[in-house]
């Protein structure tokens, strides 16, 4: 019910003391409100008239006030905390996301990492609004009114006393339950978002091949697994509302009996009976008020899990390059028995490969060869099974998954991503500093410098903004190496794979020139990019076929002249 990491939460045992005084000064305020009601009355019903009651009145009236006045400042004291640890939270999220890789976004599921960082981040502000004042509250005033009720009549807390923790106990039993079905229903909730969000990707793709109807049903059947989910915590979550309810309304009612009895035979004088009955109900209203929102409190409780999940998930950063490698005619890389096997034995084997100076390699083979496995392992995007990465004069590397070798290399993917923002931005991704002169230079080297006069800087571009073409992202991707001055070690995985061939080679055009004084590797199957490469590492099952120049392969290769001759059709 309670994630005890909810109470590691940065700021939050500074703040705590005065949740607990904002605690006590309601339940002070609410024994008032008893007493002046009770007052009231009892003048009224010893009929010494209305004016001998106003002040009783008045002084219910101010602690009614006093009352709704500390609900207002708890709120809003919880509502600014929960609001900045939320986007704390969500900015440690996405940093660490970031810092993961897209192995872990491909992995955990983009529609379930997306419902975490955003939905899940809600929840989990509302999960320590709720938990903070509601538990805080079910501790400290029901303590506080069971002591009034005892010095007002201490045969009358006896009920109280048995009642309170057979309400507890049956919240827990039922909160067990729920908490099992909840958890199934958030995992049927991230399911379905992956399911969602990959149908809205694939969607083209479907409809050309005739499968939307089909997975439009695989849809269907997802979200009806969530619903059925849904409903049976809802069902239990209600049931709990109903219990806490039940013995809440028995044990006043019970309490009410024998206070009419008392007073019947004249033991218990009218003033404390009724302010004790009074009382009674507030005391039980902290857990209803719990129960009320148990629902809630589960959804947050398993969205904070997912979050923390992410966060303590172990990076693997390597520290053991000290800083930022700027490559030279002089640096030299080598790759030794570097090898990658996934859970279905898919991945490379053994490669050895050794590099200086500015080279571009070209990694060629088959679908499901291992030439994005490889780059993966060249970005440091995954770390490798065995093996080693040799740079320069350092000592053996056992993986690049280091944050000084990221701040070395641009990396082109085949899809670029745009950023809901504007044109200078998303062209600044690597040089957030880069001033307007070098982004535009940038642009112009990609190929941009028309769509940057037609638009300028300043333009909306991404989500709610300008869309681009295929080829103007691929070309904002180019802007964004020619600006990083300090980068000159290039990935690029099929940049140009799923352009139309006229869209291709004027993107082609535009690549090359960024190829000069750099260290580049260029995962592809097209043809038209070999004869420019100086070395070729040839992939088959995630074994090395072969490593050399197009020409020396072609001629000595056969593996090599097979799949050039598989590549022509």
């Amino acid at each position: 019910m309670i994630d005890k990491a909810l109470f590691k939460l940065p700021g939050l045992r500074k703040r705590m003391p005065f949740i607990a005084i904002l605690a006590i000064l309601q339940s002070l305020v609410i024994i008032g409100q008893a007493f002046f009601m009770a007052t009231a009355i009892t003048s009224l019903w010893h009929g010494k008239g209305v004016k001998t009651a106003i002040p009783a009145i008045v002084g219910f009236a101010i602690c009614f006030f006093c009352r709704e006045l500390v609900n207002f400042f708890r709120q809003r004291f919880l509502d600014k905390f929960a609001y900045q640890t939320s986007i704390e939270m969500r900015t440690e999220l996405l940093d660490k996301v970031f810092k993961l890789g897209p192995n872990f976004s491909t992995g955990m599921g983009s529609g379930s990492l997306t419902t975490t960082a955003i939905s899940g981040i809600e929840d989990v502000e509302t999960y320590i609004k709720l938990v903070l004042s509601k538990v805080l509250n079910m501790v400290i005033v029901p303590m506080i009114i069971l002591l009034a009720v005892i010095i007002l009549d201490w045969k009358s807390s006896i009920v109280l006393i048995l009642t309170f923790p057979i309400s507890i106990l049956f919240m827990i039993i039922l909160g067990y339950a729920a908490e099992g079905r909840a958890s199934k229903q958030y995992d049927s909730y991230q399911i379905l978002s992956n399911h969602f969000l990959d149908s809205l990707r694939g969607i083209a793709t479907l409809k050309y091949f005739g499968r939307s109807k089909d997975y439009a049903n695989s849809i269907y059947h997802t979200s009806e697994r969530f619903r059925t989910a849904t409903m049976k915590t809802l069902s239990i979550a209600i049931l709990s509302t109903f219990a806490l309810d039940f013995f809440s309304t028995l044990s006043v009612a019970t309490m009410a009996l024998f206070l009419g009895l008392r007073l019947m035979d004249g033991i218990v004088t009218l003033f404390p009976a009724l302010m004790a009955l009074i009382l009674a109900p507030e005391y039980f209203l902290p857990l209803r008020e719990f129960a009320s929102d148990y629902h809630a409190t589960l959804n947050g409780k398993n969205s904070f899990q997912a979050v923390q999940k992410v966060l303590d998930t172990d990076e693997g950063l390597s520290e053991q390059i000290k800083a930022p490698i700027l490559w030279t005619d002089q640096s030299s890389m080598r790759l030794s028995g570097l090898t990658k096997k996934y859970e279905t034995n898919r991945g490379v084997s053994d490669v050895n490969v050794s590099i200086s100076g500015f080279t571009k390699v070209a990694i060629v083979g088959a679908s499901g060869s291992g030439k994005s496995t490889l780059l993966n392992l060249l970005s440091g995007f995954s770390n490798p099974t065995s093996g080693t990465y040799h740079i320069n004069e350092m000592d053996e590397i056992p993986s690049l998954n280091d944050l000084n070798w990221r701040k070395s290399v641009s990396f082109i993917p085949q899809n670029t991503y745009i950023f809901a923002g504007t044109l200078r931005m998303n062209l600044s991704f690597y040089e957030p500093e880069a001033t307007d002169e070098a982004i535009i230079w940038a642009a112009k080297q990609a190929g941009l410098e028309k769509l940057v006069d037609s638009l300028g800087l300043d333009c909306l571009i991404g989500a709610g903004g300008r869309t681009l073409s295929g080829g103007q992202m691929q070309r904002v991707a180019l802007a964004r190496a020619f600006l990083s001055k300090d980068r000159n070690i290039i990935l690029l995985d099929e940049p140009t794979a799923h352009l139309d061939i006229e869209t291709e080679l004027e993107i082609k055009e535009s690549i090359l020139p960024l190829f000069d004084d750099k260290l580049v590797f260029l995962a592809t199957h097209r043809l038209h990019w070999l004869p420019q490469m100086d070395l070729v590492v040839v992939l088959s099952d995630g074994n090395v076929e072969g490593v050399g120049s197009h020409q020396e392969l072609l001629a000595s290769n056969a593996y090599y002249q097979k799949l050039i001759a598989e590549m022509r059709g």
